[in-house]
């Protein structure tokens, strides 16, 4: 499926004579669906300055697919923000997500949006350094980041000699893209559709145009002040896959307690990192030297999808079975893990901490497992891209009447419920769907066709008939006698 294939160059500011802020391109066009749909739309372009506070920004194109309402009194259009930060809103639009892209029409016109800085929107700001290192060698958390900040440096100075002005990316320039976007397409009004990071924008963006919003869907909140995750959140989801683990009695015989397992294997590395010879894509057998440190890591990268198979491969490492995260580590010191764009850096550094969740942060570091390494390398890495902020009054929780759907997923360690539940009471009016079961990402809109339903009767300002869904039990990899 194909639902656009655009590459953008940004080109020097003399060319641009002819253009101004605020421009907009529609091109009709016909996209194809995964199972041979023909969807009519257009392919748009935005032009925007590249930095608002600078009055001789140069101006850059952002790109988005639009998709053609199927109501015949159809409400403000959908305006879908993609996660990360990062993310495309065109690549989600042509993925898994597609049919709530197209059952969404029933609202309005639905937009794709490519944020500034992702997809085919703005300057390229991708870093394009390798992030690898020596496997073979003890890797320590202080190591990993002065090699990331090494890397990021090299990354920030390249994108700068590009001319890319930095400075403007960033969750208030972003906010204020959506809402130029609004007036370009002569809308009076539109709603917000977010996950993740797009919910962190969703917000920063009733902070700044309330008035021109008529609904949002925040699933996976991240709030203003939650750019950096709690430890504590981590801490409860090795408990909560221990009770989900319990579940299984041949599982729980073998294993009385997933956190003291998790303990005892982090412990022995502490004490004395451990060597494993893996064999690579190659067939060339290589020594892998895994760290407390490189465990933390590939454990909360697993976070999200991988747990069914976590108490396994922590009871095999607790007999002495390395072998599997020996590869994984590999791979990651091979350069499979990437670095996260200038995009990414600039708009999660930006946002910021507060000192008093940073000190709780530093707190909750000292008295859990996995200590804050769902953060790294930020904000340890800020410094490199300048330690762009936009201030405590943006980490401010907001106050809003515009109608809201919170979507959260109990077994989501990286926006939990917790997180809506604290957002939500600024809002005067609003729901909190709980998935039981869900983790990040596709599970909080695909794993349950009540969860539509539930987002098209939010829109059609019906009150929501479900608020709670309780998912399947998940199946834990066994454990070989």
């Amino acid at each position: 499926m194909m639902l656009l294939a655009a590459v953008f160059v940004v080109v020097p500011l003399n060319l641009h004579a002819q253009k101004k802020a605020g421009d907009i391109k529609l091109e009709p066009r016909v996209f194809d669906g995964p199972k041979g749909e023909k969807v009519e739309g257009a392919r748009g372009t935005l032009t925007v300055p590249e930095n608002r506070n600078n009055p001789n920004s140069r101006l850059i194109d952002l790109t988005f697919a639009k998709f053609n309402t199927t109501s015949k009194n159809p409400g403000p259009p959908v305006i879908y923000l993609a996660g990360g930060p990062g993310g495309s809103g065109i690549a989600a639009a042509r993925g898994t997500r597609f049919p709530l892209f197209m059952a969404m029409r029933e609202i309005g016109d639905v937009i794709a949006f490519d944020q500034r800085g992702t997809g085919a929107s703005g300057a390229n700001t991708n870093c394009t350094e390798k992030f690898t290192f020596p496997p073979d060698q003890p890797l320590t958390r202080e190591k990993t980041l002065e090699l990331y900040r090494a890397l990021g440096k090299a990354c920030h100075d390249r994108l700068l000699a590009s001319g890319i002005d930095l400075l403007g990316y960033n969750t208030n320039e972003n906010a204020d893209d959506i809402d130029d976007l609004r007036k370009a397409l002569g809308a009076q009004k539109v709603s917000l559709w977010g996950i993740s990071y797009g919910t962190h924008l969703a917000i920063a963006t009733l902070r700044r145009h309330e008035a021109n919003i008529e609904r949002v869907i925040l699933a996976g909140i991240e709030g203003p002040e939650h750019t950096l995750k709690l430890p504590s959140n981590t801490q409860k989801h090795l408990d909560e896959i221990d009770r989900r683990m319990k579940l299984d009695p041949e599982i729980a015989k073998l294993i009385p307690s997933f956190p003291m397992l998790v303990k005892e294997v982090l412990d022995r590395l502490e004490k004395q990192p451990v060597t494993v010879q893996v064999t690579d894509q190659t067939g060339k057998k290589t020594n892998v030297v895994l760290t407390k440190f490189a465990v933390q890591l590939m454990t909360t990268f697993a976070f999200g999808g991988d747990e069914g198979r976590m108490p396994a491969l922590y009871y095999g490492m607790s007999k002495g079975d390395f072998k599997f995260p020996g590869q994984r580590w590999l791979s990651l010191a091979n350069g499979a893990q990437g670095m996260p764009s200038g995009m990414t850096h600039m708009m999660d550094c930006y946002s910021g901490v507060t000192k008093a969740r940073y000190a709780r942060v530093k707190a909750e570091d000292r008295t859990t497992l996995l200590a804050d390494v769902i953060d790294f390398p930020f904000p340890d890495v800020c410094d490199v891209w300048g330690n762009p902020d936009l201030g405590e009054a943006f980490r401010k929780n907001i106050k809003s009447n515009v109608p809201a759907l919170f979507i959260s997923g109990t077994f989501d360690v990286r926006t939990p419920p917790s997180n809506a539940e604290e957002v939500r009471r600024g809002f005067k009016t609003n729901y909190h769907l709980i998935i039981d079961g869900a983790v990040h990402s596709d599970p909080l809109f695909l794993s349950s066709p009540k969860i539509l339903e539930t987002m098209l009767e939010f829109m059609r300002g019906e009150q929501p008939q479900t608020l709670s869904i309780s998912l399947d039990p998940i199946k834990f990899q066994q454990i070989p006698k």
